[in-house]
């Protein structure tokens, strides 16, 4: 038994490892594209070689590895057990006595094992590839600034020169409303150019950047060494219809200097973020304690006064005649003017320094954040593997379908609710409206109990995905009605009993009329007999048993009316007029919880009243039934009549 147990651990783990291969570099490319279709737009047009992409594209691909990994076994372990469902070989295997369970055992250790390769790679090599990314991207775009001029505000990415663009055309790469400062040694040297349109290229030796300008003016002043101690200063002002104006810029490509990306948490390991935040929070609370010293020496000024003094305006501060605003309202008006202008003045002062430091505070917060953030999600990625292994897998035995079709789209869709999940709280997370580990633990919580549910049906072969049963329970949560559909029978061996059937409805009618005015069904249900004292509806129950028995006597008619007439009846709802649930706990919990208990409360009405009608149908059908019965008791009476009446006629005669 352990040995047919242990080939179909390898034989499962090599059906997993074939595909989870296939998918993985499915999932890796999907990842790629979605990363490059995102910074096309910075990529396209700078002339870069392809052994600079091609380091772009290994980098990015080792970046993508941890985030594809879950993906994989997410699509592949549904895969796997789809096609062992598919093909029955999962219904031989459950036959052999093996569990759910145990087939599972292989690709748990190989799952876990994928977890801690993936937090490996993680903490060693994904910084790294993350650095040179961002080292590779950043230089990327400032190989050609002419295309990384934004709109609206000034651009200094060019050295010794501020751009600002009011609007570009990014089809023909034309400048609108454009203003350029040219920095020289000094502020006081620079120069203004004002131009309505214009353009920037680079040139063929990428050592400068052509700017062509169309309709300005030109500002410079002539500040120079001799005129510094003049109090006039010379400019020279020049209009222009075109102008071109070479530029000091470096095109080729080079690698930006790393130590700008060092605030990077993405780009360091998990030892490395543990001393990043033990730094950045040692450096902010000596912030913190000097803006203390600061503010207390500011606000709290220590003033020296003599003993005398001192006693004296305490003294006089707690007495009771001394009234500030009355020695405000009795000082000279310069005394009262200096007064006001000096508060006003402290207190706008006060005001722009704690904004001052609020925002240096948030900063130092958000970079705390970003670290705690990036040291969690080493761990969430890798514990994603095995929460998408016990969603999959169990998916794919409840499923039973193979291939690349329906496991696809419910992978794609499981995927997007987690993605979805995950990135809001992340996004809560790092905007510091949630806690750090409530943002990053959220999507895994809330999709654990979904893979300890689809795990417990598929282990009981629970048949979740039945479309019927679904459909039943919604039909029944929403008190959908079905018709009957009672067809004529080819062959009939017993033949309705008319005359029984016909007594019975007569009962059935005076029941019904008995019923309907006992319960008072319009009225609306007694709150405390439906969720806290419920008494079972055992008359309804009894009327409904003799009504199917009639209506199964005479489905069995050749009478086309009849037939017609019996598919008229309503399939009465039983239960749902007297009590939310069968359990009383849960009828006195729908209670407690007012929307809840209101939402059942108007629907057991709503169920009193269409038992009302239903019953009123059912007297209708009734007496149909009766009539008709009725009438051919008496068509069959006349009929017998006249056989008798007619006179005899003998053979010999």
């Amino acid at each position: 038994m352990n040995f047919r147990i242990k080939k179909l651990d390898i034989f499962i783990a090599r059906q997993f490892g074939l595909l989870f291969a296939g998918t993985f570099f499915i999932c890796q490319f999907v990842l790629m594209m979605q990363f490059l279709w995102r910074y096309i737009d910075d990529l396209i047009g700078k002339g870069i070689s392809l052994d600079i992409m091609a380091q772009f594209f290994w980098y990015m691909a080792l970046m993508m590895v941890p985030q594809a990994l879950p993906l994989a076994i997410l699509l592949s372990s549904l895969i796997t057990f789809g096609n062992l469902g598919e093909s029955s070989e999962l219904t031989a295997i459950k036959a052999a006595g093996i569990s759910l369970m145990q087939s599972f055992r292989s690709l748990i250790v190989i799952t876990s094992l994928i977890c801690v390769t993936s937090f490996v790679f993680q903490n060693n090599i994904g910084p790294t590839a993350n650095m040179k990314l961002a080292q590779l991207f950043l230089s990327m775009k400032q190989k050609s600034p002419e295309l990384e001029i934004p709109e609206g505000v000034f651009y200094d990415g060019i050295p010794n020169c501020n751009i600002y663009v009011q609007k570009k055309n990014l089809k023909t790469g034309r400048l609108y409303g454009i203003m350029v400062y040219r920095m020289t040694a000094s502020y006081e040297d620079a120069a203004i150019i004002l131009a309505d349109s214009g353009m920037i290229q680079s040139t063929a030796e990428k050592k400068h950047l052509l700017l062509s300008l169309w309709s300005g003016e030109w500002f410079e002043n002539m500040q120079s060494q001799e005129l510094a101690g003049s109090a006039s200063v010379p400019y020279r002002r020049e209009s222009f219809i075109s102008k071109r104006i070479y530029l000091d810029f470096d095109a080729d490509f080079s690698l930006t200097d790393a130590s700008s990306l060092s605030g990077n948490a993405r780009g360091k390991s998990l030892k490395e973020i543990v001393n990043s935040i033990d730094s950045l929070n040692e450096s902010y609370d000596s912030i913190g304690r000097v803006s203390y010293n600061q503010a207390r020496t500011f606000y709290f000024a220590n003033v020296r006064l003599s003993k005398k003094d001192s006693l004296m305006a305490v003294k006089r501060g707690m007495s009771k005649s001394f009234d500030i605003d009355k020695v405000f309202e009795k000082s000279p008006a310069e005394q009262k003017r200096m007064a006001v202008s000096a508060a006003l003045s402290k207190a706008q002062t006060a005001v722009n320094d704690l904004d001052f430091r609020s925002m240096m505070t948030k900063d130092n917060e958000r970079m705390v954040r970003e670290h705690q953030i990036e040291a969690q999600n080493k761990f969430m990625l890798a514990l994603q593997c095995l929460l998408f292994f016990f969603i999959g897998a169990p998916l794919g035995a409840i499923i039973r379908k193979g291939g690349l079709g329906v496991p696809v789209i419910v992978s794609v869709l499981v995927f997007i609710v987690f993605y979805i999940i995950d990135n809001s709280s992340y996004q809560m997370a790092r905007k510091g409206m949630w806690a750090v580990w409530m943002g990053r633990t959220l999507a895994p919580v809330v999709m654990t109990p979904l893979a300890v549910f689809i795990t417990y049906k598929a282990c009981n072969d629970s048949m979740v995905f039945n479309a019927d049963a679904w459909r039943d329970m919604f039909r029944r949560l929403l008190g959908l009605r079905t018709k009957r559909s009672i067809q004529g029978k080819e062959v009939i061996i017993n033949e309705p009993n008319y005359a029984e059937d016909h007594d019975k409805l007569l009962i059935i009618n005076k029941d019904v009329v008995a019923y309907s005015k006992a319960h008072k069904l319009v009225a609306p249900p007694n709150v405390i007999k439906v969720f806290f004292k419920y008494h079972p509806d055992h008359e309804i129950e009894r009327v409904n048993d003799e009504l199917e028995a009639v209506i199964k006597d005479l489905a069995n008619t050749r009478d086309p009316y009849v037939l017609q007439q019996i598919n008229q009846y309503p399939i009465l709802t039983l239960k749902a007029h007297t009590r939310p649930f069968e359990r009383k706990w849960l009828n006195i919990l729908s209670a407690l919880i007012v929307p809840l208990g209101m939402f059942f409360y108007f629907r057991m009405w709503r169920f009193r009243l269409r038992l009302l009608r239903d019953l009123k149908q059912i007297r209708f059908t009734d007496t149909n039934i009766i009539n008709h019965i009725e009438r051919k008791q008496r068509l069959a009476a006349e009929l017998a009549h006249r056989s008798e009446a007619e006179p005899q006629v003998s053979v010999d005669e």
